[in-house]
């Protein structure tokens, strides 16, 4: 071994015997030497809350964007009753799915292998683009139809952006997490993520109602402009957040940038990806949707219901949605993930059942169709609402945690995709209960999936896998170069068989 990685490995030693235990949560000596954790400067402390606090705010744009054509879409219908068909409907609102799609895999490999910070600052980039055109759009010689293509093409660009923003804050705030507390990494974790995710879409419409209430219903172009227009100031407010934070400590150490063993990755964990992507589809192939299209449904539901009061029908879904995030949060460490998620299937099971089964009874009392409509969709974001993206930043390791986290949520928005563009067919050839049925359907497949692929890592350090996938590579025979900048080591060098003793006795 040459003196270089030498003098690494004893740095790291030194500097983890330093570590306090507040700061580890019951450290292992595994936890210590792989990490090199030490007293850190105040920089890199304050880097670690400027981190968590950009997956935040950042989430809160998408979740805005994820929600923006619910209320939309009845604008629309209204404005434009003959144009706006349910094929153009589709694509409008299909245009952020594709972009986002696009956007979680390529920003996911980019996080990986030039940094979370570079992609976190393109994603916010790429949606005030998109949100700017969006806001601007027009038809060439005032086209209906061009208007609608027009939309449809800001709205990709503003996926791309978005979905991004899934990999790039996800993983970012899990490592951020991990770095302060391993034992309350899950709940700060849903807090930032999910949370704000779901909270975007209350607050989509509670800006609706108030820029319809300021510009009144006969100004509908104004209003649903303006609304687009708000999507662009809210992904600016975190770049003050984005130019202050520093990479993680595991990416610091961990980040594999050149030549990276996607064979092997895939090989190792072949296994959770089925669990991710496939519970990750079914939950985005219900909610999605569901979320979408929930204005125009309740609009069906009320027949004659003005703009305003379908959107406050609306509103008071969303807010009964939101309590789910908070069980789950609170149920994620003693129930475990995959319990928990396991939990949130159930419910589109249950409720998914009682509103198809009894849906022309139970449209008739509107308000009970809602609580029920509500309940539902706060069972997903007590169960795979949450613990989709926890899982997804847990189960791989912090090389190819972007990757994986960007690959599972892609193929979730290519359930949304599919369930967006087979929700109107679905409604007039099988009659709108089967929307619900077939969400009780996707309860029990994702129970199925999540008991037999999903790992459940609750409480355990994001170090204790790094250090298991190097392992691994070693005895696969892989060797590269491992970190950044001066944490970068030779892999073969760093960590030979003798080093990797105290690691296999730890393991």
């Amino acid at each position: 071994m040459s003196q270089k990685t030498d003098d690494i490995i004893a740095k790291d030693i030194q500097s983890s015997e330093k570590a306090s235990a507040s700061d580890l949560d019951q450290p292992t000596s595994l936890e210590q030497g792989f990490q090199g954790r030490s007293a850190a400067s105040s920089k890199q402390i304050l880097s670690v809350y400027f981190t968590i606090a950009a997956a935040g705010f950042g989430l809160i744009s998408d979740g805005y964007q994820n929600n923006l054509m619910t209320m939309s879409n009845v604008v629309f219908k209204k404005l434009y009753p003959k144009e706006y068909t349910p094929t153009v409907s589709t694509r409008v609102s299909n245009g952020l799915l594709v972009g986002e799609i696009i956007g979680q895999v390529f920003v996911g490999l980019i996080c990986d292998r030039i940094g979370r910070k570079a992609a976190l600052v393109a994603t916010t980039l790429l949606i005030v683009i998109g949100a700017t055109l969006g806001t601007a759009a027009h038809g060439a010689h005032g086209s209906v139809q061009g208007l609608f293509w027009f939309l449809a093409i800001a709205r990709g660009i503003t996926g791309v952006g978005v979905g991004g923003e899934y990999p790039a804050s996800s993983t970012s705030a899990s490592e951020a997490a991990n770095e302060r507390t391993v034992k309350n990494r899950g709940p700060v974790f849903i807090m930032v993520t999910n949370f704000v995710l779901s909270f975007g879409g209350p607050l989509a419409v509670s800006v609706f109602l108030i820029v319809l209430s300021a510009a009144g219903e006969n100004h509908l172009p104004t209003v649903w402009r303006v609304c687009f227009g708000i999507g662009i100031i809210l992904p600016l407010t975190v770049f003050i957040f984005r130019m202050r934070m520093l990479s993680s400590q595991l990416f610091r150490k961990g980040a594999i940038k050149r030549r990276v063993p996607y064979w092997l990755t895939i090989k190792r964990y072949w296994r959770p990806l089925i669990g991710t992507c496939g519970a990750w589809f079914l939950y985005d192939f219900v909610t999605f949707p569901n979320g979408v299209f929930s204005g125009t449904i309740i609009s069906s539901v009320i027949h004659n219901g003005s703009i305003k009061s379908t959107a406050e029908w609306q509103l008071l879904l969303g807010a009964i949605a939101l309590p789910g995030v908070f069980i789950g949060a609170a149920l994620c460490n003693p129930l475990g993930r995959r319990n928990t998620m396991i939990a949130g299937f159930a419910g589109y099971l249950v409720f998914g059942l009682i509103i198809g089964l009894s849906y022309d009874k139970i449209t008739k009392i509107i308000p009970l169709f809602v609580v029920f409509y509500g309940l539902m969709q706060s069972s997903g974001n007590l169960g795979p609402g949450n613990m989709l993206g926890l899982v997804s930043a847990e189960s791989f390791a912090t090389p190819v945690r972007g990757t994986c986290y960007g690959l599972s949520a892609a193929l979730g928005k290519t359930g949304a995709a599919v369930g967006t563009q087979a929700f109107t067919p679905i409604q007039n050839n099988l009659g709108k209960r089967w929307t619900f049925i077939i969400a009780a359907i996707c309860g029990i497949t994702g129970i199925l999936i999540t008991y037999f692929f999903v790992p459940d890592l609750t409480g355990k350090d994001l170090a204790v896998e790094d250090a298991k996938f190097m392992q691994y590579l070693i005895d696969n025979g892989w060797e590269g170069e491992v970190g950044e900048d001066d944490d970068k080591g030779l892999i073969a060098e760093a960590y030979n068989e003798k080093q990797l003793a105290g690691v296999e006795k730890e393991l």
